[in-house]
């Protein structure tokens, strides 16, 4: 995920983010997260300059209300930056990059992601350093920067190559004097972008895998454990280091790291650190292993660990995070990722933790579905397309999936587990009738279950729930796979850890991986390159397109729409890319992508393109006022070809989503029974009509689709646990927006977490928030003093005051509740805070402190009396 783009919304104007990356700041033992952006600002005298930003954050830095500015270092000539390692610590590729940053005023030590995106971070801050680089290369027990810094047309010091990557022409070298080694090998399969030429020899080399690698086993440790927000009380190793043999890869997965509400809305917790140090201390006695990777979202964490003579063939880590939460951001819900290279074979690891309750399996679906769909891992040649968790050769899927137990009681359960009736237990499991009905893990492999149900139990002991709400024992923590050469040797709980309301789960896998004999690779590549040789003055490329035109006809607000067609590439190998046009900034329009948007075609080969279209808060409110049309023109270029263009129409539905407040209000009928005049004209309308005199036909006091959803939730759901907090299903999101935008209001069906979740997306989606952005400073000021707070909500326009009032009301309804919902000041005022309440685009975003009084202001209207 890009997140310079939250970083830009707290940018005062001639600030712009050019990177950003999400590190750790290490002082001492204490380690906190980081977002470090290089900003680039104009000077008075019309020179520029730049800086590193440091900013807290919560959750996934997805917009500016994420973030809060707390330092700024200037990059200028006693900036320092170099990459240093603990003495006797073991080099791996792929393991955290930890650099040191020195100034005259300060010294910092952060480490960062090793991966495509701090590579890329570390190269445009050598560039950005006053006279060309200020990176001192080594310290005695330093290693040279990840940063490829070739294109600075300068010769740099060994220590400055990039830790992976040749330049091209070392590339371009071996490639022709066909003499690359195994390691050199390694390294062209991961290079960045090189040339038609050397891209033609990785194409061909991928297609010949066979001829020059052959399979050995390698043993896999695969575990997850949900800690239910407990730290570490136990040694792990009757978990980890079970069996006789030393795995050569750990894969280590957690749940529910951290509980509390700080780990919930804020991203660190120390259940982290804790944790890593009891898995470290865990793992099998009879082997060294290098840690490869940590990655982490809110509670749900993953760690890989390889033994130290398998170090040196890991490489292109990549990691990445989805959250499935509420309003797709919370990080309580959802997937951590890693993926690398071992040897020959692409692996990916994936930890999720899906919806909870035994009703919610279509909520789980759906977020295995999301994890899948959005999980996209950068590659380390840019022209390349995301890789999705579907394109690796080795899948491993583990975590708490939450699928129960369903139509049998509680006692029928612990009956048949008493019985050890697993087989006909494991008839009613959720996991194994949604796989069977081909809705989930399609093509995955689960073995056998042989050990009793893993969740629930009292803490501290082997006892079924005894709680109030006697939770039936379900197979909640799981493990699957996914790809060829796998036998799985073991599947078993570990009963022995009680630390937990769940048991902690193993599978222990022989994996066969490509391992490259370097004499038949040699021969392979020569083979390649003489081919090439006889070809290389070859025509122009040309292809053939199966369609030109694409219609995408009654488009809906967040309704995924795609388009496919497929490319037919002729005799000569080519690059393809979809190009921007004269005086526009992208290949397409924002609604609009396009996926793969660039590649690499062999000759006569085919690919299929999907063309994406999604119409979200950001684009929806000018094409509810016409002022854009589904209409657009795609240039796809040939590499040394010629330009073939795409067109792209349609029609949208408006949508009260993206509509704003005071348009609403004059709209008594539903928005899709209007002339597309009429919504815009209305959409168009200034923020004060009503406030200034003019009488259009009478408005009401609020928008009667805001009223519906607040209505339907206050009938039904006032003591509704864990209302705003938990997703509803996307589906039945899709019926609340058609039943809005028809007014059919008594056809409404869904559960009041879907409806509950609309009404954040409806809130999110105003282009002018309920406190409008021209109050926001103010409201910020008199934060603490409720009289002043209420003169400065009095001074809204009538129809934005009105909603403001109505929604507090609601809000204090469900606080009556608190002992059913769960609900408390604190949770209402962080999530409703950040909707009612955002920052004005273009103006500086304000630090932690002044974020906190954002929150206090609608804290207080919870708590007094309107």
């Amino acid at each position: 995920m890009d997140q310079s783009v939250a970083i830009q919304e707290t940018l005062a104007e001639g600030e712009y983010c050019v990177i950003a990356v999400q590190g750790v700041l290490c002082e001492g033992d204490s380690r906190q997260s980081r977002l470090l952006g290089l900003v680039r600002y104009r000077l008075e005298h019309g020179g520029q300059e730049h800086a590193l930003f440091l900013y807290t954050h919560r959750r996934m830095a997805i917009t500016g209300d994420d973030v809060s500015l707390d330092q700024i270092v200037p990059v200028s000539r006693d900036f320092t930056l170099e990459e240093v390692s603990p003495d006797g610590e073991l080099y791996i590729l792929g393991s955290d990059v930890t650099i040191q940053l020195d100034t005259a005023e300060l010294s910092l030590v952060f480490q960062l992601p090793f991966g495509s995106q701090t590579r890329m971070f570390l190269h445009e801050v050598a560039r950005a350093c006053p006279g060309g680089s200020n990176f001192d290369g080594l310290r005695p027990n330093g290693k040279g920067l990840p940063v490829d810094q070739s294109s600075r047309g300068q010769d740099k010091p060994e220590s400055l190559r990039p830790r992976q990557n040749k330049s091209k022409s070392e590339i371009t070298g071996m490639v022709r004097s066909s003499t690359i080694t195994v390691s050199d090998k390694a390294h062209i399969l991961s290079m960045q972008k090189f040339g038609l030429r050397d891209t033609i020899v990785k194409s061909h080399l991928v297609q010949k895998e066979e001829d020059y690698t052959y399979i050995q086993n390698f043993r896999f440790f695969v575990g997850t454990y949900n800690v239910n927000g407990q730290s570490p009380k136990e040694c792990l190793r009757p978990w980890l280091s079970d069996g006789v043999q030393a795995p050569d890869v750990y894969c280590v997965g957690f749940q529910e790291l951290d509980l509390s509400k700080e780990a919930f809305f804020f991203h660190d917790t120390p259940k982290e650190e804790e944790w890593f140090k009891a898995v470290s201390e865990g793992l099998h006695p009879d082997a060294k292993y290098a840690k490869v990777k940590l990655i982490r979202l809110v509670g749900i964490m993953l760690l890989l660990y390889v033994k130290q003579e398998h170090a040196a063939y890991v490489s292109e880590v990549e990691a990445e995070t989805v959250g499935t939460g509420i309003m797709g951001r919370m990080g309580n819900k959802g997937g951590v990722a890693i993926r690398f290279q071992f040897h020959n074979t692409s692996i990916c690891v994936v930890n999720s933790h899906l919806a909870a309750h035994i009703e919610e399996y279509e909520r789980r679906n759906q977020d295995y579905k999301d994890i899948c769909s959005r999980m996209q891992f950068c590659q380390l040649d840019p022209s390349r397309p995301p890789l999705t968790i579907s394109k690796h050769d080795v899948i491993l899927w583990l975590g708490d999936l939450n699928y129960r137990i369903e139509e049998l009681d509680v006692e029928k359960v612990k009956k048949l587990i008493e019985e050890k009736d697993f087989q006909t237990l494991y008839a009613y499991d959720q996991l194994k009738i949604q796989v069977a009905a081909k809705t989930v893990f399609e093509g995955f492999t689960e073995g056998e279950l042989t050990f009793q149900p893993t969740y629930k139990y009292d803490t501290g002991s082997d006892d079924w729930d005894t709680s109030e709400k006697c939770r039936a024992p379900a197979w909640c923590d799981r493990i699957l796979w996914k790809g060829k050469n796998i036998t799985q040797l073991s599947y078993q709980s570990h009963m022995a850890l009680k630390t937990s309301d769940h048991k902690p789960v193993s599978s222990v896998f022989d994996i066969g991986v490509r391992v490259v004999n370097d004499e038949l690779y040699r021969k392979t590549l020569e083979e390649i390159v003489r081919s090439l040789d006889k070809m290389e003055n070859a025509n122009i490329p040309s292809v053939s397109l199966s369609k030109r035109e694409f219609c995408f006809q009654n488009v809906k607000y967040m309704q995924l729409k795609v388009e496919s067609f497929t490319i037919h590439n002729g005799q000569v190998p080519c690059h393809f890319e979809f190009i921007n046009k004269p005086d526009e900034e992208s290949y397409c329009k924002q609604w609009l992508n396009a996926n793969p948007s660039r590649g690499f075609l062999l000759p006569d080969s085919d690919i299929e393109i999907e063309l994406e279209l999604f119409v979200n808060k950001t684009t929806a409110t000018k094409l509810n006022s016409g002022e854009d049309k589904i209409e657009d023109i795609l240039v796809l270029h040939l590499d040394r070809g010629k330009d073939y263009f795409l067109s792209v129409s349609g029609n949208y539905l408006p949508s009260c989503f993206g509509s704003p407040i005071h348009t609403l209000c004059y709209m008594r009928e539903p928005i899709l029974d209007l002339p597309l005049e009429t919504i815009s004209e209305l959409t168009l309308m200034p923020i004060r009509t009503g406030d200034d005199g003019s009488q259009l036909e009478s408005p009401m006091e609020i928008p009667k689709e805001l009223w519906m959803m607040v209505d339907y939730l206050y009938r039904n759901a006032v003591q509704q646990e864990d209302l705003f907090q938990q997703p509803g299903l996307r589906s039945e999101f899709e019926h609340v927006r058609d039943c809005l935008d028809t007014g059919m209001i008594d056809n409404l069906s869904a559960s009041n977490h879907s409806v509950a979740e609309a009404l954040l997306l409806f809130l999110e989606s105003l282009p002018e928030p309920v406190i409008c952005y021209s109050a926001y400073h103010n409201c910020l000021e008199c934060s603490g003093n409720y009289t002043a707070s209420k003169q400065v909500i009095s001074t809204l326009p009538t129809f934005y005051k009105n909603v403001f009032h109505y929604l507090m009301a609601f809000l204090q309804e469900l606080l009556k509740n608190s002992a059913k919902n769960h609900l408390d000041e604190n949770i209402l005022a962080s999530i409703f805070g950040s909707l009612l309440l955002r920052n004005p685009a273009g103006h500086q975003k304000l630090d932690m402190t002044e974020k906190k009084k954002a929150q206090e202001f609608i804290h207080q209207f919870l708590c007094n009396p309107l």
